[in-house]
């Protein structure tokens, strides 16, 4: 049997500080969660590529030097080209060869009819990726900051933006309070550096991220409302507001700056209350902001999702940029959160069984040669 090694990644849901977390210094919290993407790396005679989600299968590809090739022109495939690329560097940087494998990706992040729920599939498979190379490769350099920073230099490379949170839900697992490294900053930390090594071992001055722990009988509970959302416009949307009304953008800033730091309070100090009125106060905080930059954070279908939630004594809130895909909820007891899924599926929004998952990147299955 040739050597091979299997390693999964979680999914994440955004649980506060959505936007607000794109500028420097900004809170956010991020979950990762028991659904997962899994990469299997194997020894091979030649380089091969294969994605089940999108079937693509055993598609060849090479790395001379500093660049790859896919033999594909799927445009589904850029993330999985960089972290590929970048991966590779990175090893040929530490002095590492690069043996034959065969890479392959399964993703559990969407419903199998091919519902996306906003888990943050791209972000989660170019960190298995990067994370299944090294595992496999060079064991020795494969740990979660490295993986968090060479996936995180990945996605932006393209991207172009985004705050690098569910990159961090799916390395480090588990509830995070995380600030941004600031993409325009990793960019051009990218552009002036000589290595890929010098820019992970730079200081991501705007970056950090620690665990968060949720009181012991608080309950997360996550509703999807029937239909997807584009992250991309939203955010530009919301990003065009610093141009168009600094003001009610910075009012926005100041609104999640508070929510956030209640709801991280209240869980540090076990105390529900506080991050209930965290939740509320950051849900009316997208709200207001949805409304001064003319789009639609809060549909009418979350409305009704988080209005449920509040009503049987708990707090809820769209997850992520809104405007579709799920909204979370955190209700006081299991009862509560019994009767909220039942009083959901009334309403016609679908409980996803979904909850904390503590581990991050994890290697699940490893086989050595016989």
């Amino acid at each position: 049997m040739a050597r091979s090694i299997t390693v999964k990644v979680p999914g994440k849901l955004m649980i506060a500080g959505e936007f607000a977390v794109l500028e420097p210094y900004q809170d956010l919290a991020v979950m990762a969660v028991n659904r997962f993407v899994y990469a299997t790396i194997s020894e091979a005679d030649s380089h091969q590529l294969t994605l089940s989600d999108f079937s693509l299968h055993n598609v060849p590809w090479t790395w001379h030097e500093t660049d790859i090739h896919i033999e594909s022109d799927d445009s589904r495939l850029s993330f999985v080209k960089e972290a590929l690329r970048i991966t590779c560097h990175y090893m040929e940087e530490k002095g590492m060869s690069i043996r034959p494998m065969h890479v392959s990706t399964r993703s559990e992040l969407d419903d199998a009819s091919g519902i996306k729920y906003g888990l943050g599939s791209s972000a989660a498979i170019v960190t298995s990726i990067v994370a299944g190379v090294l595992h496999f490769q060079a064991p020795a350099l494969a740990e979660k900051d490295t993986i968090f920073r060479l996936s995180a230099l990945s996605h932006v490379i393209i991207q172009g933006n985004g705050s690098g949170a569910d990159i961090a839900a799916s390395t480090y697992g588990g509830l995070l309070q995380f600030s941004s490294f600031q993409a325009d900053w990793l960019l051009e930390a990218y552009q002036e550096a000589d290595s890929i090594t010098e820019v992970v071992e730079k200081d991501w001055k705007y970056y950090k991220t620690k665990p968060i722990t949720l009181p012991a009988n608080v309950c997360f509970c996550v509703g999807w409302t029937g239909s997807a959302a584009s992250t991309k416009d939203l955010v530009n949307q919301v990003r065009l507001l610093k141009i168009n009304n600094a003001e009610a953008y910075a009012a926005f800033l100041k609104d999640s700056e508070n929510a956030v730091s209640q709801f991280l309070t209240g869980a540090k100090n076990n105390d529900i209350n506080q991050l209930f009125q965290g939740i509320k106060a950051n849900r009316k905080a997208l709200d207001q902001v949805g409304k001064a930059a003319d789009t639609n954070i809060e549909t009418p279908d979350l409305a009704v999702l988080c209005n449920i939630a509040e009503n049987l004594g708990g707090a809820g809130k769209p997850s992520g940029a809104g405007g579709g895909d799920c909204g979370i909820a955190f209700m006081p007891s299991e009862e509560t959160a019994e009767q909220l899924a039942l009083a959901w599926e009334e309403a016609g929004i679908k409980a996803l069984t979904l909850s904390p998952f503590i581990g991050g990147e994890t290697v699940v299955e490893e086989n050595h040669s016989v």
